[in-house]
């Protein structure tokens, strides 16, 4: 499995760029004790983020300063949605990823309301990399899969994984994918990875489809 997740080529991101920002995010120390970072109100260690739009940050909050936030597009933070569900039904060929021309097997593709289109994101051993995305194949990637338009923008993505025997498809909060990536760059070793980042990718995977519990999008 592990030669199909090749170490990218391409550099990280500038950091004032929005992943640069949410890379901060995954790095974080989870600490005991956390706090509402809008209001300092202890929070568990279970809980709801708020996507900061305009510096394209991730914000920990208790569940009183989400509810301000839940679905009014129009405010500086948008609230990350927590549900997860595995895209049993979603269409794409080895063609059509292929013509995405994604250097690995493992991405996720948002909308970004700044930038007015959809674009894909992959883990690698340095961060989040970002990829040049040919939109007309996206398009027609969106058009034989409808659900691609109901994906909340800047905050829900399609995860995709093709490293497993069969690929995957999963729509996800953004902070799922920032998780892998995490997962990622804190146990690769050498230019394969190393056994130990196969194992956690595996893991990470279990654990997103139980969580999912099979629903359908």
């Amino acid at each position: 499995m592990n030669n199909r997740l090749a170490k990218p080529t391409a550099t990280g991101l500038p950091g004032g760029t929005p992943l640069a920002t949410l890379q901060r995010f995954v790095r974080m120390p989870r600490e005991i004790g956390e706090v509402c970072e809008l209001c300092a109100k202890p929070i568990a260690p279970v809980h709801a983020h708020l996507l900061e739009v305009e510096k394209r940050r991730v914000t920990c909050a208790c569940e009183a300063c989400c509810i301000l936030f839940d679905g009014n597009t129009r405010q500086g933070y948008r609230r990350i949605p927590r549900q997860v569900h595995r895209l049993h039904s979603f269409l794409m060929d080895d063609h059509e990823w292929e013509s995405l021309l994604i250097p690995v097997n493992l991405a996720f593709f948002v909308y970004s309301s700044s930038a007015n289109k959809t674009v894909a994101q992959y883990p690698g051993p340095g961060g989040v990399m970002e990829s040049t995305l040919d939109l007309e194949h996206w398009d027609a990637i969106a058009e034989r899969n409808p659900m691609l338009k109901k994906l909340k923008p800047d905050v829900e993505a399609l995860l995709v994984n093709r490293i497993s025997d069969s690929s995957q498809y999963f729509r996800v909060p953004i902070d799922q994918c920032l998780h892998l990536v995490g997962v990622i760059r804190i146990h690769w070793h050498g230019l394969s990875g190393g056994e130990q980042v196969w194992k956690e990718i595996d893991s990470f995977f279990r654990e997103l489809n139980a969580r999912a519990g099979h629903q359908r999008a």
